[in-house]
């Protein structure tokens, strides 16, 4: 996949481009943008780029990579991150236990790019990992022109965080080192200072609805839509999102919201909470429901605001209209008050049924 195929933010990866021709990219490199908005796999085209034995330029004149040569496919064998992560976990599972408390995960299919996602099972970049980076990126690379590190995460415990700065102040001119984070702001300033930042910012919906119809031609425009703006401007979320399980969640959420402002009979809401049982898949199911649920309040909020346009769930939207009908501004505040409770709950434990009625039934006596 050539840059051009990169879907998005085409200014911010013409100037990192441009920075790749005149050969003064910089050697720390923060690249922020939501969940999805492609901020590994950018990292990982740039590691390419930098690397191809081809060193082809496309059509703008502006360095590309080849993807056939042997740094480029290796590379690109660390495009799943989920895959070769659960591979990192499961080999350091099958270590003595002596070794696993010593054992850091890293991910490295190219010996000259290694990437560190966050350690198990508090999910931070550990010193230990920033240690072997600085005692690795002094060598000169073994097979390409760049030894590039990539940090998956910005969640860094406090002496990690502090012993990266150090190799940041005198980075070798032949590595690159990558930050990657949903905010930047994250990072200690003092390694914000020594890095340039890029921001991937959000996908125009229309922009993402025409991207959907190529990649995702099995979907139904409507459905195309509504993951367009359920997906938040982030393509990788939009193309991993699974719109089955967000349709169910969503009509178990709506179950919930008519029963609240209805009032009457509630053996449809009974029926419905009864399902969510105790237990990891439990738990993911209440989870969807949750944000599902706050997802519809939201687009209540901006269609009593008169914003009908800002309207997320637009294949709902005639049923989204009758329920901002029949609550205000104070229901809705309500409303995300107490789902509030609902997930506090979920940490202590509490049946998951019953606070789902509760949450329910106790809007209906206010309302």
């Amino acid at each position: 996949m050539p840059f051009s195929d990169f879907a998005g933010n085409s200014e911010t990866v013409h100037r990192m481009r441009e920075m790749l021709a005149r050969e003064r990219f910089p050697h720390g490199v923060i690249i922020s943008g939501v969940q999805g908005s492609g901020k590994y796999t950018l990292a990982l085209m740039l590691a390419r780029a930098m690397n191809c034995l081809e060193k082809p330029l496309a059509d703008d004149g502006l360095p590309d990579f080849c993807g056939r040569c042997s740094n480029c496919v290796r590379i690109a064998q660390s495009e799943d991150l989920d895959a070769r992560f659960a591979e990192a976990v499961e080999a350091r599972e099958n270590l003595r236990d002596t070794d696993k408390k010593e054992t850091r995960l890293f991910i490295q299919t190219h010996p000259d790019v290694l990437v560190i996602p966050p350690d198990p099972p508090q999910m931070m970049i550990k010193v230990d990992q920033v240690r072997h980076v600085i005692e690795t990126i002094y060598y000169r690379p073994a097979e390409a022109r760049e030894r590039v590190y990539i940090f998956s995460s910005s969640a860094f415990m406090k002496e990690a965080a502090n012993s990266l700065l150090k190799v940041l102040e005198e980075p070798p001119e032949f590595a690159s080192i990558f930050l990657l984070t949903e905010n930047a702001g994250e990072l200690l300033p003092t390694i914000r200072s020594r890095c340039m930042t890029f921001n991937l910012g959000a996908m125009a919906a229309g922009e993402m609805e025409e991207r959907l119809t190529r990649l995702r031609p099995d979907w139904k425009p409507r459905q195309r839509a509504l993951v367009a703006r359920l997906s938040e401007g982030a393509i990788g979320r939009a193309l991993s999102f699974d719109l089955e399980r967000y349709v169910g969640a969503r009509s178990n959420a709506l179950i919930m919201l008519k029963s609240a402002l209805g009032g009457g009979d509630h053996s449809e809401l009974f029926k419905m909470t009864e399902t969510y049982r105790s237990g990891a898949e439990g738990r993911e199911k209440i989870s969807a429901l949750l944000r599902t649920l706050y997802s519809l309040l939201e687009d209540l909020m901006v269609l009593q605001s008169g914003a009908e346009q800002l309207v997320r769930n637009t294949d709902i939207l005639g049923e989204l209209k009758k329920l901002a009908e029949s609550s205000d501004f104070e229901w809705v505040q309500r409303a995300a008050e107490g789902l509030g409770e609902v997930e506090r709950g979920m940490r202590r434990n509490l049946l998951r049924s019953l606070s789902l009625d509760a949450f329910a039934t106790a809007l209906e006596r206010a309302s």
